[in-house]
């Protein structure tokens, strides 16, 4: 019988009791890269062998045993979660669910070719629909989030790409249908009680329960973070933009520079010092990191500040 204390794991605890404490942890290992014979050794110190970054295997671990576990403070590595997620999807496509699929076919062999063809034709297209949101997160959303990183840590705009956001609303389908393909082989099966049947139902609980604590991680680890990522990126590019974008009175400046006026000739016209001018100067400079006037004046034209009839280019 399984036995949780769900309590939350720390670095410091031994990954022995983490694991006996609840057996469904074993999969994660797995998909972590982490291997059994971990002897008395910490959590930390099981991780660090392995290459895992012990902060993203805890917040994992943590959700996981708990669902109820706080996220605020939660530290963990995007990189790390993703690749954690891309390993899941493998383990649910490559191997859980055919493996399912296969031990389902010969456990309902008793119940009659027409009921044996709807419950496989159901769960094929169960399966299908997995296969398609998975491989659009492998393909759209991972690779997105990635570049979201990228641009994140450069402070670069990101151009285009797959919001996660979406994605994650498909994810209460997923996890309603494989529970309705259970209720109706409890209530609706004709054939008489087997091993193999109650074995892999059994096995049909336990991916689904799995199958929900995968798309919380998705939904309560990284979707918040990926908003979190794509607002802080925002606001850079909003403060970034509102610092590249001359004033009014800067534009004038800009205007009477590139018609060759000197500074004391725009003081003059613009009723301002020859200080106050010199320091309007720099930061246009500064803000189109342009810093001639031949520079300057491409600038003002391009920009339709002036025209190239009002200037005495020769």
């Amino acid at each position: 019988m399984e036995y949780r204390d769900y309590r939350i794991f720390t670095a410091r605890d031994r990954m022995e009791s983490l694991i006996t404490t609840n057996y469904r942890l074993l999969n994660m290992l797995s998909r972590f890269g982490i291997s059994l014979g971990v002897g008395d050794k910490s959590v930390e110190e099981v991780c660090r062998m392995n290459g895992v970054d012990c902060s993203t295997f805890l917040a994992v671990v943590n959700l996981f045993n708990n669902p109820d576990t706080p996220q605020e403070n939660v530290q963990f590595s995007m990189e790390d979660l993703i690749i954690y997620l891309q390993k899941s999807h493998a383990y649910y496509l490559d191997y859980k669910l055919p493996a399912i699929r296969v031990a389902l076919e010969k456990a309902i062999e008793g119940g009659g070719k027409d009921m044996q063809y709807l419950i496989l034709n159901y769960f094929d297209d169960y399966a299908a629909e997995v296969a398609r949101h998975m491989n659009q997160e492998n393909e759209e959303v991972f690779p997105y989030i990635s570049k979201l990183i990228e641009s994140h840590r450069k402070g670069e705009p990101l151009q285009g790409g797959k919001n996660p956001h979406i994605f994650s609303e498909q994810h209460n389908s997923i996890d309603v249908r494989l529970g309705e393909l259970i209720d109706i082989i409890v209530k609706y099966y004709p054939g008489g009680a087997t091993n193999d049947l109650n074995t892999v139902l059994y096995d049909i609980f336990v991916c689904q329960q799995d199958l929900e604590n995968h798309n919380l991680i998705e939904d309560v680890l990284l979707v918040p973070k990926v908003k979190e990522i794509e607002e802080e990126l925002k606001e850079s590019q909003e403060k970034k933009s509102e610092e590249e974008t001359l004033s009014e009175r800067e534009i004038d400046v800009l205007v009477h520079i590139v018609r060759g006026l000197t500074n004391k000739e725009i003081a003059a016209k613009m009723f301002l010092s020859v200080h106050t001018v010199n320091t309007h100067r720099k930061n246009i400079m500064n803000k189109l990191k342009i810093h001639s006037p031949a520079g300057l004046t491409i600038y003002a034209i391009v920009n339709k500040l002036v025209s190239i009839e009002d200037l005495d280019i020769k």
